[in-house]
Protein backbone atom coordinates (compact mmCIF):
# COMPACT_ATOMS: atom_id res chain seq x y z
CA UNK A 1 0.00 0.00 0.00
CA UNK A 2 1.19 3.23 -0.98
CA UNK A 3 1.28 5.27 2.03
CA UNK A 4 1.37 9.34 1.40
CA UNK A 5 -0.59 12.15 2.52
CA UNK A 6 -0.58 14.54 -0.05
CA UNK A 7 0.44 18.28 1.43
CA UNK A 8 -1.91 20.98 0.82
CA UNK A 9 -0.04 24.22 -0.73
CA UNK A 10 -0.93 27.31 0.74
CA UNK A 11 -1.81 30.02 -1.89
CA UNK A 12 0.39 32.76 -0.72
CA UNK A 13 4.26 33.20 -1.38
CA UNK A 14 6.05 33.96 1.65
CA UNK A 15 9.26 34.77 -0.26
CA UNK A 16 9.70 36.92 -2.92
CA UNK A 17 12.11 36.25 -6.08
CA UNK A 18 13.74 39.44 -7.25
CA UNK A 19 13.33 40.28 -10.95
CA UNK A 20 16.23 41.06 -13.30
CA UNK A 21 19.37 39.47 -12.12
CA UNK A 22 22.56 40.17 -13.91
CA UNK A 23 24.00 37.92 -15.98
CA UNK A 24 27.68 37.66 -16.38
CA UNK A 25 29.79 38.56 -19.25
CA UNK A 26 31.26 35.14 -19.16
CA UNK A 27 31.15 31.86 -16.53
CA UNK A 28 28.77 30.48 -14.18
CA UNK A 29 25.99 32.94 -12.89
CA UNK A 30 25.78 30.11 -9.55
CA UNK A 31 28.12 27.38 -8.62
CA UNK A 32 26.36 25.37 -6.68
CA UNK A 33 28.78 22.10 -5.13
CA UNK A 34 27.76 19.36 -1.95
CA UNK A 35 25.40 17.30 -1.49
CA UNK A 36 24.17 14.53 -4.09
CA UNK A 37 20.59 13.98 -2.21
CA UNK A 38 19.78 17.55 -3.46
CA UNK A 39 22.59 18.22 -6.52
CA UNK A 40 21.57 14.84 -8.44
CA UNK A 41 18.15 15.62 -9.20
CA UNK A 42 16.23 18.80 -6.26
CA UNK A 43 18.87 21.19 -6.84
CA UNK A 44 18.83 21.17 -10.56
CA UNK A 45 14.65 21.55 -10.86
CA UNK A 46 14.92 24.23 -8.59
CA UNK A 47 17.37 25.93 -10.69
CA UNK A 48 15.81 25.12 -13.55
CA UNK A 49 12.59 26.33 -12.15
CA UNK A 50 13.69 29.80 -11.14
CA UNK A 51 15.51 30.08 -14.85
CA UNK A 52 12.11 29.90 -15.81
CA UNK A 53 10.75 32.00 -13.55
CA UNK A 54 13.44 34.32 -14.48
CA UNK A 55 12.09 34.74 -17.44
CA UNK A 56 14.74 32.77 -19.12
CA UNK A 57 13.80 30.87 -22.22
CA UNK A 58 14.77 27.54 -23.37
CA UNK A 59 16.22 26.23 -20.64
CA UNK A 60 17.64 22.59 -19.96
CA UNK A 61 20.09 20.05 -18.44
CA UNK A 62 23.88 19.19 -20.00
CA UNK A 63 26.49 16.76 -18.40
CA UNK A 64 29.06 19.20 -16.84
CA UNK A 65 33.35 18.48 -17.14
CA UNK A 66 32.95 15.57 -14.15
CA UNK A 67 30.84 12.71 -12.77
CA UNK A 68 28.23 13.88 -10.56
CA UNK A 69 27.96 17.50 -12.40
CA UNK A 70 25.28 19.15 -14.05
CA UNK A 71 25.27 22.04 -16.21
CA UNK A 72 21.20 23.87 -16.15
CA UNK A 73 21.71 26.14 -19.19
CA UNK A 74 19.36 29.30 -20.69
CA UNK A 75 18.47 32.03 -22.31
CA UNK A 76 17.49 35.68 -21.63
CA UNK A 77 14.88 37.45 -24.42
CA UNK A 78 18.30 39.54 -25.87
CA UNK A 79 19.95 36.21 -26.73
CA UNK A 80 22.83 35.98 -23.64
CA UNK A 81 23.29 32.60 -22.14
CA UNK A 82 23.31 32.12 -18.60
CA UNK A 83 24.58 28.99 -17.15
CA UNK A 84 24.48 27.56 -13.22
CA UNK A 85 26.60 24.64 -12.56
CA UNK A 86 25.75 21.91 -9.85
CA UNK A 87 28.52 19.41 -8.68
CA UNK A 88 27.17 16.56 -6.24
CA UNK A 89 30.10 15.25 -4.98
CA UNK A 90 29.00 15.12 -1.01
CA UNK A 91 28.14 17.71 1.97
CA UNK A 92 31.78 18.14 3.19
CA UNK A 93 32.90 19.46 -0.58
CA UNK A 94 30.44 21.76 -0.41
CA UNK A 95 31.93 23.76 2.69
CA UNK A 96 35.79 22.78 1.20
CA UNK A 97 34.28 25.00 -2.13
CA UNK A 98 32.84 27.66 0.00
CA UNK A 99 36.46 27.96 1.61
CA UNK A 100 38.36 27.65 -2.05
CA UNK A 101 35.51 30.25 -3.63
CA UNK A 102 34.86 27.41 -6.30
CA UNK A 103 31.40 27.64 -4.91
CA UNK A 104 28.75 30.15 -4.43
CA UNK A 105 26.37 28.08 -2.63
CA UNK A 106 26.76 24.61 0.07
CA UNK A 107 23.70 21.99 -0.67
CA UNK A 108 24.35 19.82 2.18
CA UNK A 109 22.39 16.84 3.52
CA UNK A 110 23.41 17.60 7.01
CA UNK A 111 23.78 20.96 9.61
CA UNK A 112 27.12 22.25 9.24
CA UNK A 113 30.18 21.19 11.59
CA UNK A 114 31.68 23.12 14.10
CA UNK A 115 34.73 22.88 12.59
CA UNK A 116 33.92 23.75 9.18
CA UNK A 117 31.68 26.85 10.96
CA UNK A 118 34.99 28.10 12.23
CA UNK A 119 36.94 27.11 8.85
CA UNK A 120 34.81 29.55 7.37
CA UNK A 121 34.38 32.71 9.60
CA UNK A 122 35.63 34.64 7.16
CA UNK A 123 32.44 34.49 4.95
CA UNK A 124 30.60 35.22 7.98
CA UNK A 125 28.35 33.04 10.57
CA UNK A 126 27.00 30.07 8.51
CA UNK A 127 24.34 29.53 11.07
CA UNK A 128 22.72 32.89 11.09
CA UNK A 129 19.43 32.92 9.95
CA UNK A 130 20.07 34.37 6.40
CA UNK A 131 23.11 31.63 6.05
CA UNK A 132 21.24 28.63 6.74
CA UNK A 133 18.60 27.47 4.92
CA UNK A 134 16.30 24.51 5.49
CA UNK A 135 15.17 24.07 1.50
CA UNK A 136 13.51 20.02 2.41
CA UNK A 137 12.67 17.34 4.30
CA UNK A 138 14.02 14.04 3.79
CA UNK A 139 12.38 10.66 5.09
CA UNK A 140 13.04 6.78 4.05
CA UNK A 141 10.32 4.03 4.28
CA UNK A 142 11.81 0.18 5.47
CA UNK A 143 10.07 -1.81 3.30
CA UNK A 144 8.93 -5.78 3.33
CA UNK A 145 6.96 -7.96 1.60
CA UNK A 146 3.67 -7.24 1.55
CA UNK A 147 2.85 -10.86 3.59
CA UNK A 148 5.77 -10.64 5.88
CA UNK A 149 3.47 -10.52 9.41
CA UNK A 150 6.47 -8.06 11.22
CA UNK A 151 4.43 -4.43 11.46
CA UNK A 152 7.26 -2.84 13.77
CA UNK A 153 10.84 -2.56 13.70
CA UNK A 154 13.34 -0.65 16.28
CA UNK A 155 16.67 1.80 14.54
CA UNK A 156 18.72 -0.98 16.53
CA UNK A 157 17.48 -4.41 14.82
CA UNK A 158 17.47 -1.72 11.22
CA UNK A 159 21.31 -1.39 11.84
CA UNK A 160 21.85 -4.58 13.05
CA UNK A 161 19.98 -6.26 10.14
CA UNK A 162 21.41 -3.84 7.75
CA UNK A 163 25.12 -4.87 9.25
CA UNK A 164 23.88 -8.41 8.95
CA UNK A 165 24.26 -9.09 12.38
CA UNK A 166 20.63 -10.11 12.46
CA UNK A 167 20.36 -12.84 9.72
CA UNK A 168 17.20 -14.90 9.98
CA UNK A 169 13.34 -12.97 10.51
CA UNK A 170 13.12 -15.49 13.39
CA UNK A 171 15.50 -13.58 15.67
CA UNK A 172 12.73 -10.57 15.06
CA UNK A 173 9.99 -12.77 16.35
CA UNK A 174 8.86 -13.09 12.50
CA UNK A 175 9.09 -16.36 10.28
CA UNK A 176 10.73 -16.93 7.08
CA UNK A 177 14.51 -17.91 7.46
CA UNK A 178 17.15 -15.82 6.49
CA UNK A 179 16.92 -12.35 5.94
CA UNK A 180 17.45 -10.81 1.97
CA UNK A 181 18.84 -7.26 2.30
CA UNK A 182 18.63 -4.90 -0.69
CA UNK A 183 20.10 -1.44 -0.65
CA UNK A 184 20.70 1.31 -3.00
CA UNK A 185 23.83 1.65 -4.82
CA UNK A 186 26.93 4.02 -3.39
CA UNK A 187 25.71 7.23 -5.41
CA UNK A 188 22.47 7.00 -4.47
CA UNK A 189 21.48 10.14 -2.11
CA UNK A 190 19.27 7.78 -0.62
CA UNK A 191 21.42 5.44 0.42
CA UNK A 192 23.82 8.09 1.75
CA UNK A 193 20.30 9.17 4.19
CA UNK A 194 20.09 5.52 5.33
CA UNK A 195 23.55 5.20 6.14
CA UNK A 196 23.46 8.52 7.77
CA UNK A 197 20.64 7.91 10.08
CA UNK A 198 20.94 3.98 10.64
CA UNK A 199 24.42 2.68 9.95
CA UNK A 200 26.69 5.17 10.45
CA UNK A 201 24.91 6.42 14.26
CA UNK A 202 26.00 2.75 15.46
CA UNK A 203 29.48 2.32 13.66
CA UNK A 204 28.36 -0.15 11.44
CA UNK A 205 28.81 -0.58 7.77
CA UNK A 206 26.39 -2.46 5.46
CA UNK A 207 26.47 -6.13 4.75
CA UNK A 208 28.30 -6.72 2.09
CA UNK A 209 25.81 -9.38 1.23
CA UNK A 210 23.21 -6.85 0.16
CA UNK A 211 21.77 -6.71 -2.99
CA UNK A 212 22.06 -3.31 -4.71
CA UNK A 213 20.16 -1.35 -7.28
CA UNK A 214 20.41 2.11 -8.56
CA UNK A 215 16.98 1.80 -9.76
CA UNK A 216 14.18 3.04 -7.07
CA UNK A 217 11.38 1.20 -8.60
CA UNK A 218 13.35 -2.64 -9.47
CA UNK A 219 14.17 -2.31 -5.70
CA UNK A 220 10.53 -2.14 -4.45
CA UNK A 221 9.38 -4.38 -7.17
CA UNK A 222 12.42 -6.77 -6.10
CA UNK A 223 11.36 -6.36 -2.28
CA UNK A 224 7.60 -6.91 -2.92
CA UNK A 225 8.03 -10.42 -5.09
CA UNK A 226 10.44 -11.91 -2.23
CA UNK A 227 9.42 -13.24 1.22
CA UNK A 228 12.15 -12.81 2.95
CA UNK A 229 13.40 -9.40 1.55
CA UNK A 230 13.83 -5.87 3.56
CA UNK A 231 15.22 -2.49 1.85
CA UNK A 232 14.84 1.32 2.30
CA UNK A 233 12.91 3.81 -0.04
CA UNK A 234 12.01 7.38 -0.75
CA UNK A 235 8.76 7.30 0.03
CA UNK A 236 7.18 7.43 -3.74
CA UNK A 237 8.59 4.36 -4.60
CA UNK A 238 6.51 2.10 -1.80
CA UNK A 239 4.57 1.11 -4.51
CA UNK A 240 3.13 -2.58 -4.04
CA UNK A 241 5.92 -3.61 -1.30
CA UNK A 242 4.40 -3.29 2.86
CA UNK A 243 5.63 -0.28 4.46
CA UNK A 244 6.69 -0.55 8.45
CA UNK A 245 6.53 1.57 11.61
CA UNK A 246 9.78 2.53 12.91
CA UNK A 247 10.50 3.18 16.85
CA UNK A 248 13.61 5.16 17.63
CA UNK A 249 14.24 4.90 21.84
CA UNK A 250 10.85 5.03 23.81
CA UNK A 251 8.85 6.35 20.69
CA UNK A 252 5.62 5.64 19.58
CA UNK A 253 5.92 3.09 16.50
CA UNK A 254 5.60 5.41 13.16
CA UNK A 255 4.58 4.80 10.02
CA UNK A 256 6.27 6.91 7.32
CA UNK A 257 3.41 9.43 6.57
CA UNK A 258 4.31 12.69 4.97
CA UNK A 259 2.77 14.42 7.66
CA UNK A 260 5.37 13.24 10.26
CA UNK A 261 7.92 13.83 8.21
CA UNK A 262 6.85 17.28 7.76
CA UNK A 263 7.02 17.52 11.56
CA UNK A 264 10.47 15.47 11.55
CA UNK A 265 8.58 13.43 14.29
CA UNK A 266 9.59 9.99 11.90
CA UNK A 267 12.89 8.63 12.90
CA UNK A 268 14.14 8.20 9.90
CA UNK A 269 13.92 12.02 8.60
CA UNK A 270 16.10 14.17 8.07
CA UNK A 271 17.07 18.24 6.99
CA UNK A 272 18.69 19.10 3.70
CA UNK A 273 20.20 22.64 3.39
CA UNK A 274 21.04 25.29 1.13
CA UNK A 275 24.22 27.29 2.87
CA UNK A 276 24.48 31.20 1.41
CA UNK A 277 27.78 32.48 2.69
CA UNK A 278 26.76 36.65 4.30
CA UNK A 279 29.88 37.98 2.60
CA UNK A 280 30.11 38.32 -0.88
CA UNK A 281 26.62 37.29 -1.82
CA UNK A 282 25.51 36.34 -5.25
CA UNK A 283 22.77 37.27 -5.82
CA UNK A 284 21.80 34.28 -7.99
CA UNK A 285 22.06 32.13 -4.77
CA UNK A 286 20.36 34.40 -2.66
CA UNK A 287 17.04 34.49 -5.63
CA UNK A 288 17.45 30.67 -5.59
CA UNK A 289 17.38 30.22 -1.69
CA UNK A 290 14.05 32.81 -2.06
CA UNK A 291 12.68 30.92 -4.77
CA UNK A 292 12.97 27.41 -3.52
CA UNK A 293 11.40 28.87 -0.06
CA UNK A 294 8.68 29.72 -1.36
CA UNK A 295 5.40 27.97 -3.09
CA UNK A 296 6.67 27.38 -6.45
CA UNK A 297 9.84 26.17 -4.76
CA UNK A 298 8.08 23.66 -2.23
CA UNK A 299 6.08 22.31 -4.87
CA UNK A 300 9.08 21.67 -6.75
CA UNK A 301 10.97 19.93 -3.69
CA UNK A 302 7.47 18.02 -3.47
CA UNK A 303 7.49 16.76 -6.96
CA UNK A 304 11.08 15.10 -6.55
CA UNK A 305 10.05 12.65 -4.11
CA UNK A 306 11.34 15.04 -1.31
CA UNK A 307 8.44 16.39 2.18
CA UNK A 308 7.87 20.25 1.30
CA UNK A 309 7.54 22.45 4.00
CA UNK A 310 4.02 23.86 3.70
CA UNK A 311 1.62 23.93 6.33
CA UNK A 312 -1.87 21.75 6.46
CA UNK A 313 -3.96 20.83 9.18
CA UNK A 314 -4.46 17.22 10.02
CA UNK A 315 -6.89 14.97 12.37
CA UNK A 316 -4.77 12.45 14.97
CA UNK A 317 -6.38 9.74 16.55
CA UNK A 318 -6.20 10.08 20.21
CA UNK A 319 -4.46 6.42 21.33
CA UNK A 320 -4.93 5.29 25.29
CA UNK A 321 -1.11 6.11 25.44
CA UNK A 322 -1.32 9.64 25.21
CA UNK A 323 -1.46 11.70 28.29
CA UNK A 324 -5.52 12.29 28.90
CA UNK A 325 -4.92 16.36 28.57
CA UNK A 326 -3.20 15.43 25.15
CA UNK A 327 -6.00 13.08 24.12
CA UNK A 328 -8.87 15.91 24.41
CA UNK A 329 -6.86 18.52 22.58
CA UNK A 330 -6.52 15.84 19.53
CA UNK A 331 -10.26 15.83 20.24
CA UNK A 332 -10.98 19.04 19.49
CA UNK A 333 -8.66 20.25 17.79
CA UNK A 334 -5.95 19.49 14.70
CA UNK A 335 -2.66 19.59 14.44
CA UNK A 336 -0.60 21.74 12.39
CA UNK A 337 2.28 19.81 10.03
CA UNK A 338 5.04 21.67 11.67
CA UNK A 339 6.97 21.69 15.20
CA UNK A 340 9.05 24.20 16.13
CA UNK A 341 12.74 22.62 17.59
CA UNK A 342 15.27 25.06 19.22
CA UNK A 343 19.55 25.61 18.86
CA UNK A 344 21.17 23.05 21.05
CA UNK A 345 21.16 23.70 24.94
CA UNK A 346 19.41 27.12 24.15
CA UNK A 347 15.93 27.97 24.51
CA UNK A 348 16.23 29.84 20.94
CA UNK A 349 14.70 29.01 18.08
CA UNK A 350 16.23 27.06 15.44
CA UNK A 351 16.93 28.45 12.19
CA UNK A 352 14.19 25.96 10.56
CA UNK A 353 11.62 27.36 13.38
CA UNK A 354 12.65 30.74 12.76
CA UNK A 355 11.12 30.14 8.94
CA UNK A 356 7.93 28.00 9.78
CA UNK A 357 7.11 31.15 12.26
CA UNK A 358 6.42 32.45 8.67
CA UNK A 359 4.81 29.70 7.40
CA UNK A 360 2.16 29.22 10.39
CA UNK A 361 1.47 33.04 10.76
CA UNK A 362 0.37 33.58 7.26
CA UNK A 363 -2.20 29.67 7.28
CA UNK A 364 -3.54 31.47 10.34
CA UNK A 365 -4.54 34.31 8.58
CA UNK A 366 -5.49 32.60 5.73
CA UNK A 367 -7.79 30.48 7.65
CA UNK A 368 -8.97 33.38 9.94
CA UNK A 369 -7.62 31.71 13.20
CA UNK A 370 -5.91 34.47 14.81
CA UNK A 371 -7.53 35.32 17.63
CA UNK A 372 -8.17 32.21 19.84
CA UNK A 373 -8.00 29.48 18.14
CA UNK A 374 -4.31 28.20 18.53
CA UNK A 375 -3.03 25.75 21.51
CA UNK A 376 0.96 25.24 21.83
CA UNK A 377 2.00 22.09 23.47
CA UNK A 378 5.70 21.60 24.33
CA UNK A 379 7.46 18.66 24.84
CA UNK A 380 11.44 18.23 26.08
CA UNK A 381 13.96 14.99 26.88
CA UNK A 382 13.78 13.53 29.86
CA UNK A 383 15.36 14.97 33.26
CA UNK A 384 16.23 14.01 36.49
CA UNK A 385 13.16 16.10 38.16
CA UNK A 386 9.62 15.14 35.96
CA UNK A 387 8.93 18.89 37.24
CA UNK A 388 11.71 20.26 35.62
CA UNK A 389 11.35 18.92 32.22
CA UNK A 390 7.15 19.66 32.43
CA UNK A 391 8.57 23.37 33.45
CA UNK A 392 11.11 23.47 30.27
CA UNK A 393 8.62 21.89 27.99
CA UNK A 394 6.21 24.63 29.13
CA UNK A 395 8.99 27.54 28.67
CA UNK A 396 9.74 26.43 25.03
CA UNK A 397 5.85 27.04 24.22
CA UNK A 398 5.78 30.23 25.80
CA UNK A 399 9.26 31.65 23.33
CA UNK A 400 7.22 30.63 20.66
CA UNK A 401 3.97 32.30 21.97
CA UNK A 402 6.56 35.29 22.25
CA UNK A 403 6.94 35.42 18.39
CA UNK A 404 3.25 34.25 17.18
CA UNK A 405 1.92 37.67 19.77
CA UNK A 406 4.14 39.99 17.59
CA UNK A 407 2.46 39.02 14.81
CA UNK A 408 -1.24 39.48 16.07
CA UNK A 409 -1.74 36.03 16.89
CA UNK A 410 -3.87 35.51 19.89
CA UNK A 411 -3.26 32.22 21.96
CA UNK A 412 -6.08 30.02 23.41
CA UNK A 413 -3.88 28.30 25.53
CA UNK A 414 -0.23 27.18 26.51
CA UNK A 415 0.47 23.18 27.87
CA UNK A 416 3.73 21.49 29.06
CA UNK A 417 3.90 17.72 28.95
CA UNK A 418 7.66 17.51 30.11
CA UNK A 419 9.41 14.16 28.54
CA UNK A 420 6.12 12.53 27.65
CA UNK A 421 5.27 10.83 23.93
CA UNK A 422 9.04 11.21 23.05
CA UNK A 423 9.61 11.29 19.27
CA UNK A 424 13.42 9.84 19.64
CA UNK A 425 15.89 8.04 21.93
CA UNK A 426 17.47 10.52 24.76
CA UNK A 427 20.20 8.60 24.80
CA UNK A 428 22.13 10.66 22.20
CA UNK A 429 21.99 14.72 21.23
CA UNK A 430 20.01 14.27 18.06
CA UNK A 431 17.34 12.22 19.70
CA UNK A 432 17.38 15.14 22.64
CA UNK A 433 17.38 18.17 20.01
CA UNK A 434 14.35 16.42 18.42
CA UNK A 435 11.86 15.48 21.56
CA UNK A 436 12.96 19.88 22.61
CA UNK A 437 9.84 20.41 20.31
CA UNK A 438 6.61 22.52 20.56
CA UNK A 439 3.40 21.12 18.64
CA UNK A 440 0.69 23.84 17.39
CA UNK A 441 -2.94 22.63 17.58
CA UNK A 442 -5.85 24.74 15.49
CA UNK A 443 -9.37 25.05 16.57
Amino acid sequence: MRLRVLLLLTVFPLFAVSASLPVPDQGPALRIQGSNTIGAALGPALVKGLMEHQGLQAVHNEPGEGANEQRVIGKTRQGKTVTIEVAAHGSSTGFTALKKASADLAASSRPIKDNELVDLEPLGDLKSPEAEQVIAIDGLAIILHPQNPLNTLNTEQLAQIFNGEVSTWEALGGVGGLIHVYARDDQSGTYDTFKELVLRLRGKPLASGAKRFESSEQLSDAVSHDPQGIGFIGLPYVRQAKAVAIVDGDSQPMLPLNSLIATEDYPLSRRLFFYLPPSGRNPWAKALVDFTQGTKGQAIVAANGFIAQQVQAIAVQPRPSMPDDYQAIARDAQRLTVNFRFEEGSASLDNKARQDLQRVVAYLKHHDKLNKQVTLVGFGDAKDDPQRAALLSKLRAMAVRRELVKNAVVLRDIRGFGAQMPVAANTADEGRIKNRRVEVWVY
